[in-house]
């Protein structure tokens, strides 16, 4: 059965488009062969390739929207549009000094959706960047980060807001189920790095060292979580692409790596990396509220998977 994922992706690209007046669609639109634009991941508020939704109309911003509902879960657009939120929330916390707002989040496309039989876009601001391509009907998706500043609100010790928390709950479990040597393999360094390593780069050389714990020297109890947050990740997702990338990762090797101290409200890092997969978490501020997360597919982003199969198809 044909995927319909690529065609609701092609309709909605050309849906906002056809939203944006002429000045707006010269900023959206990119060639595909534009390497520095296309392969762009930016989490921090600074200028980047595209149109800002604070400059569109409401119907245009819609449309923004709903592209960007056809790359995710209807759990992971619950969290991006939490994390687009806390940026007025982040701005009353530094006394409205910096100017942050919700609507400072940037649409680019790349090619002609309608046309084109390889394009791509991306939606991106602070702590959010989705970027999804589309080469002969197939889509792939990556790198994908999710960050959420402050990581969690609370009243009373108890969470208003908390975006990542399943993130950060799942992987703590997981390292609970360790046994002593299994967690010692687990834990590479006793202090978190300041950031997620692979950063902003638009390529990362894998594996990152050191590896941590291999799946298969976990226990039952252990794989399950592993599993799970695993596929927490894949699942920001719409559900058949999930199920695709979840069928690429069978059998393959898998590990854990955690990074700092093991009890909650300090600094922490951890990672999971397998074939072509790469999963990083990072809580980077002293008091452990700040929170990074990516997956990426090292050699597969920005659509170098159906890319190669498009040029030894399609000899140019």
């Amino acid at each position: 059965m044909e995927d319909p994922l690529p065609e609701q992706m092609r309709a909605a690209g050309t849906a906002l488009l056809t939203a944006l007046d002429p000045a707006a669609r010269e900023s959206a639109v990119h060639s595909f062969d534009d390497e520095a634009a296309r392969r762009w991941l930016e989490y921090r508020p600074r200028p980047r390739p595209g149109v800002c939704l604070a400059e569109l109309d409401v119907t245009a911003r819609k449309a923004a929207h709903r592209l960007l509902a056809t790359a995710l879960s209807p759990s992971a657009y619950a969290q991006a549009m939490a994390i687009i939120s806390l940026e007025e929330v982040l701005d009353r916390a530094e006394g409205w000094q910096r100017g942050r707002h919700s609507a400072d989040y940037w649409v680019a496309v790349f090619g002609d959706p309608a046309r084109d039989d390889r394009w791509a876009w991306r939606l991106e601001g602070h702590h959010l960047s989705v970027n999804m391509t589309v080469v002969d009907g197939q889509v792939s998706p990556a790198p994908i980060f999710f960050g959420a500043n402050p990581a969690a609100v609370r009243y009373a010790g108890r969470p208003v807001s908390r975006p990542l928390g399943v993130e950060e709950d799942l992987a703590r479990a997981l390292l609970d189920a360790l046994g002593p040597a299994e967690r010692a393999a687990a834990i590479i360094a006793d202090e978190a790095p300041a950031d997620i390593i692979s950063a902003t780069r638009g390529r990362v050389d894998a594996p990152l060292e050191p590896l941590g714990v291999p799946a298969e020297r976990l226990g039952p109890t252990g794989r399950a979580l592993l599993d799970q947050v695993v596929a927490l990740y894949l699942d920001r997702l719409p559900p058949e692409l999930a199920i695709r990338e979840a069928a690429r990762l069978d059998a393959g090797p898998l590990h854990f790596a955690w990074a700092g101290p093991t009890h909650p409200g300090r600094r922490h890092y951890y990672r999971v990396q397998g074939d072509d997969l790469l999963i990083e978490y990072d809580n980077t501020t002293a008091d452990g509220n700040h929170a990074h997360t990516v997956l990426r597919r090292p050699a597969s982003d920005f659509g170098a998977d159906v890319l190669a199969t498009h040029h030894r198809t399609h000899p140019h």
